[in-house]
């Protein structure tokens, strides 16, 4: 057998299925063959390492495991699209462009939720990937890129080019890694760009090959080098050049039409299996670009028009009774599954006894559910006309714990009632699963289904437990499920989280109303754990923002001797007792500023983005007032950003905020 030729043969055989597979979405072998000569190939290339070419599809498989991603300056700047929520702005939008460029000619295309990308060929080969970062300084990412089967390692012509495009997770392959974490006991990934983002910034390349990610590319950097006139060609172009693009793009030639390509995609944005938030207009010629021009932040010849949340009818079956880590009691209703933003959804908190009578929820009611910012279900309203001729019968809140039969209690002036049984199985679980939590002391592969398991089996029955598991480290070898490797790694977790700064271990604590901020805002004043145990109601409640309320249940949690004497077992256990500031002196931008956050962001989560704010001198509120200085919004902004526009409040988008932090 000629071995050049036959591995020649097989690269041939694996690039077009996987332009046939990506690009064509017309494969036209199965996934056994092209298993086949994937491992015929990798063993002809063991054997003879010298005629393994750059370009081989092997080069997708493992990779070398990075210490840290390396900074790359991008040749063009990343720009993000500026936002639309409403018809009414794509129509003033619209109305402006068009006084330049005379017409209503736009390439419509999907906005694609997940990690921006820019990939740069030389003379065919891809040489760099690289993520956006903040739009000027990205991260080089070329190693990771190289296992996602849809981005060319070499294209179909030996050209100079950078294009970029979106890196994304199939909602299939989504709710396979969520089954398989939920199976180890690992955190949930929240949706598919949060995994896709998570997945990318991983430095064991081989990690990013299992997950399955895939990219649709949309642009070139100047089409104009290669004849291109126009978007629609040159999507045609990165599709003949080998590129996986997406199909549902669509030349549109007046308002008409263009406003009705919006609505037909947002009726079925959930059919997809991949996930959207909107769609993209860009305006279709090039020529025209430079005239339409741009911002610092944004281009104003392509804009997005972000969807906006969606309320889906379901009937209540039944209402159920979750006892939370401080005997907090939530009503949650089990509903007729249904889909709403693109998931299943069968369960949805009613929050307290107040809310439920407020909406007059009933067992047997149909109800308008949505998601709160994307994420939380949440019954918005009860539908009244579909009640009419039944007998329902009127909620009743429950008297006794659901878990340990104890008396509830609602305090006066409190919406909650509350299991107050020290010794509630129920509660218990729920404080070690919220001490193990990310935002808590983040101690990986502690998560629910873990935690409830090791409770059960009597090996950690309170939080100082966590720390002594590695006495049962050989008993647990021989349960179901606790292979050598998943043991030793919770409980090297277990030790490298012992270093955590001290606000993560004041939150993981469960201090009723004490959130994360609260505990860094309590550990700026006393920096240590015995300065914190010994402060006064008083003193505490002299803390800005903290108040009488929160300081009462400080003081009262410190004096409980059962909680001084976990806390002492801590200590013995080696965790970290001192708080390290990470608030800046200098005076910033947010020195002194409120802040609101609204809408689901890119780049941040909430938390980080208020972290940010908050190192930096400023404060974080969860309301709009006059008193507030910006608001930060994102995509799904609701009455918050509404409120800010009608007091006259700066407007903050998050490439405005990382342009912010850049400066500061």
């Amino acid at each position: 057998m000629d071995i050049e030729k036959r591995i020649e043969e097989l690269k041939a055989l694996i690039n077009k299925a996987n332009y046939e597979y990506y690009t064509l979405d017309n494969p036209t072998i199965s996934d056994y063959d092209y298993d086949m000569a994937m491992a015929e190939l990798i063993s002809l290339e063991e054997k003879y390492p010298h005629l393994k070419t750059k370009d081989s599809p092997t080069n997708r498989i493992g990779g070398e495991v990075l210490d840290k991603f390396q900074k790359v300056t991008h040749t063009r700047e990343m720009k993000s699209l500026a936002d639309l929520f409403s018809y009414d702005e794509i129509l003033s939008y619209l109305d402006t462009t068009s006084k330049i460029t005379k017409s209503v000619d736009y390439s419509m295309e999907l906005k694609i939720d997940g990690l921006a990308v820019s990939l740069i060929y030389e003379k065919g080969y891809l040489t760099l990937a690289s993520t956006r970062g903040d739009g000027i300084t990205g991260e080089d990412i070329t190693n990771n890129a190289k296992t996602i089967s849809s981005i060319p390692l070499k294209l179909k012509e030996d050209i100079d080019i950078e294009v970029r495009g979106e890196i994304y997770l199939s909602k299939a392959r989504f709710e396979k890694i969520n089954k398989e974490r939920e199976q180890n006991g690992e955190e949930l990934f929240k949706n598919e760009r949060n995994c896709a983002a998570g997945t990318m910034r991983q430095l064991d390349p081989e990690i990013v090959r299992k997950r399955g990610l895939d990219t649709f590319i949309y642009y070139i950097v100047d089409p104009e080098k290669y004849n291109l006139k126009t978007q629609s060609e040159a999507l045609a172009f990165l599709k003949m050049l080998g590129f996986h693009v997406n199909p549902e793009s669509k030349s549109v030639h007046s308002k008409e039409e263009l406003l009705e390509y919006i609505s037909d995609i947002d009726d079925k944005r959930y059919n997809y299996d991949y996930p959207i938030d909107g769609v993209v207009l860009k305006y279709e010629f090039f020529n025209m670009y430079s005239r339409i021009g741009e911002t610092v932040k944004s281009p104003k010849w392509a804009i997005a028009y972000k969807f906006a949340p969606l309320e889906v009818k379901t009937k209540i079956e039944s209402i159920e009774f979750q006892v939370g880590r401080t005997g907090c009691i939530t009503p949650v209703a089990n509903l007729t599954p249904v889909l709403i933003s693109g998931s299943l959804v069968s369960r949805a908190t009613l929050n307290n006894e107040d809310y439920i009578l407020d909406k007059d929820i009933r067992i047997g009611d149909y109800v308008y559910v949505r998601k709160a910012a994307e994420i939380i279900p949440e019954v918005v309203s009860v539908i009244m006309e579909e009640r009419e001729g039944k007998d329902l019968k009127p909620f009743e809140m429950i008297e006794r714990c659901p878990k340990c039969g104890e008396p509830l209690l609602r305090r006066i002036g409190e919406a909650d009632y509350f299991c107050l049984n020290d010794n509630c199985p129920a509660r218990n679980v729920e404080q070690i699963i919220h001490f193990a939590s990310r935002d808590a002391y983040d101690i990986t592969g502690l998560g629910d289904k873990i935690s409830e398991f090791l409770y059960n089996e009597g090996f950690v029955l309170r939080i100082s437990d966590i720390f002594s598991l590695d006495n049962y480290a050989q008993v647990l070898l021989t349960k179901e499920g606790f292979k050598e490797k998943k043991v030793f790694s919770l409980i090297d977790s277990i030790e490298n989280s012992k270093s955590n700064n001290l606000d993560r271990l004041i939150y993981g604590l469960g201090i009723r109303n004490v959130g994360k901020k609260v505990a860094r805002i309590l550990c700026e004043k006393y920096p240590s754990m015995d300065e914190l145990i010994n402060a006064k109601e008083e003193d505490i409640s002299m803390i800005p923002d903290i108040g009488p309320i929160i300081a009462s249940n400080v003081y009262s949690y410190f004096r409980d001797p059962k909680n001084i004497e976990m806390i002492d077992i801590l200590k013995e256990k080696g965790l970290n007792m001192v708080y390290t500031s990470s608030k800046r002196e200098d005076e910033t931008i947010f020195t002194g500023k409120t802040v609101v956050l609204t809408g689901s962001l890119e780049n941040f989560t909430r938390d980080e983005a208020s972290t940010i704010i908050e190192n930096m001198g400023g404060k974080t509120s969860g309301s709009v007032s006059k008193k507030t200085d910006y608001v930060l919004y994102g995509s799904e902004a609701g009455s918050k950003l509404t409120k800010a526009q009608s007091l006259g409040i700066k407007l903050i988008t998050e490439s405005d905020f990382m342009e912010m932090i850049k400066e500061n």
